[in-house]
């Protein structure tokens, strides 16, 4: 084992972990406030991406970088909106499981929508963060006579810092605002909040277009590190196991879970790291790492059927 690497290789993991989180408390937000699991969100996070290419690009508007932000953003609110309003309110009242399927047809033909629009071909996303300037930190602590350097690339640490911080906005907006007590009475109970005058599909609304635009935050976060192709929409199979690692309630839980799945996939790509799961099988799962947080989720729930923060409803007959 290089331990020498470990630091590196563990912070690293954190710093991905961010947008990893961020993704999820969109996932969360949703099943809070509508009780719906939305397997639509990494379609919602393509095209909030794609848009702020489209609109910051040569190819289509060339406009300044952050106005084309503002605007993915804007297209952003507006698909959550369509969303609820033509996808999920006609099936209120339904199955749950007709609504779940609803959301998994939703995310092929938003897919399909952006496969016609936009092509397959991969592209170059605008910079948004220093590439060429990584930061160099050198731990307290040394290992072999020989200190512990840790090199982090500016865009993740700022990709990062710009997760957190959206994540503060939105716990500050649930606590503080009247809209956000709105949407948290709402997730409570949604018969309760409309007995008291809240207007639960306008919550159910504003619900779907924050999600909107979380998604497209995360997924522009990641697309300044890995660029950006149309196979984005599967960096959510991370956000999921960590949206039931931390509790499906919870976002507290979210963030959380999103941080051990970036730390356990930062670990798992750690050289020599033979000794987790044995030499034969190591080459495998660092060549699979997306498997890693299935195989964390699993273990979890094995013991905490709720995830780590999720609540346990007793329910009197």
């Amino acid at each position: 084992m290089n331990w020498q690497l470990l630091p590196q290789f563990a912070i690293t993991g954190l710093l991905n972990g961010g947008p990893i989180a961020l993704i999820a408390l969109g996932i969360v937000l949703i099943f809070k406030s509508s009780e719906v699991f939305n397997f639509a969100q990494g379609q919602m996070l393509l095209i909030g991406t794609i848009t702020t290419w489209w609109f910051a690009s040569d190819a289509g508007l060339g406009l300044p970088l952050w106005l084309a932000v503002i605007c993915a953003l804007g297209v952003s609110v507006l698909l959550g909106l369509l969303i609820e309003r033509l996808a999920l309110r006609p099936m209120t009242g339904q199955p749950l499981l007709s609504i779940i399927l609803m959301t998994l047809a939703l995310a092929q033909f938003l897919q399909g929508l952006t496969i016609l629009v936009f092509g397959t071909v991969q592209r170059s996303f605008p910079v948004i963060f220093d590439v060429t300037n990584p930061y160099q930190i050198t731990l307290p602590f040394t290992y072999n006579d020989n200190p512990m350097i840790v090199v982090l690339r500016q865009n993740l640490v700022w990709s990062f810092v710009v997760a957190m911080l959206c994540v503060t906005l939105l716990g500050l907006f649930f606590q503080y605002t009247t809209t956000g007590l709105a949407m948290r009475a709402t997730a409570e109970d949604h018969e309760t909040a409309q007995s008291v005058g809240i207007r639960i599909n306008r919550v159910f609304g504003i619900s779907w277009a924050i999600a909107g635009v979380i998604a497209a935050v995360g997924g522009i976060l990641i697309a300044t590190a890995s660029g950006l192709d149309l196979s984005l929409s599967i960096v959510v199979l991370a956000a999921f196991p960590a949206v039931l690692l931390g509790g499906l309630e919870s976002i507290p839980g979210a963030v959380v879970g999103g941080l051990i799945v970036g730390l356990a996939q930062g670990l798992v790509a750690l050289p020599n790291s033979d000794f987790i799961f044995g030499p034969d099988a190591a080459q495998a799962v660092r060549n699979s790492a997306a498997i890693i947080p299935y195989l964390i989720l699993l273990v979890v729930l094995v013991f905490r059927p709720d995830g780590l923060f999720g609540q346990k409803r007793i329910e009197r007959i």
